[in-house]
């Protein structure tokens, strides 16, 4: 078995019913830092979102405000520009990695204050990831903070570092499947190839996705220096 073979994200995703939130980073064929973000829900107030992009960050917002119940975990920025770096998570430390940054932190270390979420049983674990661009090119860093035990004891701190490698990526998500509790993420970011299209990244992300539970899906593809980008975006709710 070759274990430098990269799957397809289609392959990580297909046939399961809930894989959760998930960030994917990486490098397309040309270049291109990727970046990609999805969020998937089982109840209505999860259901109930769509994406918007302002100024250059992307929110998630309700689609129906008269049906939000708690905003508290479920409407948050989801992607930041800071300076040369690009935050990308599935919750409201995005502003916690922006209030480092602009404190002297770094990424590892404004995360320092947060932990999984408080949704117990599930414990969600709070997936994040951050392009650093400099000197014409890119690296990336991803973390994940999840429950050391079923009880929500303590929280387990986990950080991966990445160059830029045409045509790799790194897919961090929330859960293995559907589940009751949902069983947690387990292991490192999963490797994925990329493509040179946006274009085709969106449609193999948005397809693969269970069709019940998938919200919203937001890509973006930025020149290796940081200077230009395109984006896609689909929100089940509105084509409804």
């Amino acid at each position: 078995m070759n274990i430098y073979a990269i799957p397809t994200p289609a392959s990580r995703i297909s046939g399961n019913s809930y894989v959760g939130r998930g960030i994917i980073i990486g490098t397309a064929p040309d270049g291109r830092a990727v970046s990609a973000y999805f969020i998937m829900g089982r109840s209505e107030n999860s259901r109930n979102r769509v994406f918007v992009e302002r100024d250059g960050a992307l929110f998630t917002e309700p689609f129906d405000a008269a049906k939000v119940k708690d905003p508290s975990l479920i409407i948050y920025a989801a992607i930041r520009q800071v300076g040369n770096r690009l935050i990308v998570t599935n919750g409201d430390q995005t502003d916690t990695i922006r209030d480092g940054l602009f404190a002297g932190k770094n990424f590892y270390e404004a995360l320092e204050s947060r932990c999984f979420e408080p949704d117990a049983p599930n414990l969600t674990p709070r997936i994040s990831g951050m392009i650093t661009f400099e000197n014409g090119g890119f690296h990336y860093d991803m973390s994940i903070l999840k429950s050391i035990d079923e009880a929500g004891t303590d929280c387990a701190r986990y950080g991966f570092s990445y160059p830029s490698l045409p045509g790799l990526g790194h897919f961090l998500h929330t859960y293995v499947t559907d589940g009751n509790p949902i069983p947690t993420f387990q292991g490192e970011p999963e490797r994925v190839a990329i493509p040179d299209s946006i274009d085709a990244l969106t449609e193999e992300l948005w397809t693969s996705l269970d069709p019940d539970n998938k919200i919203s899906l937001y890509v973006r593809y930025t020149s290796a220096d940081g200077t230009r980008s395109e984006s896609r975006m689909i929100n089940k709710n509105k084509a409804e």
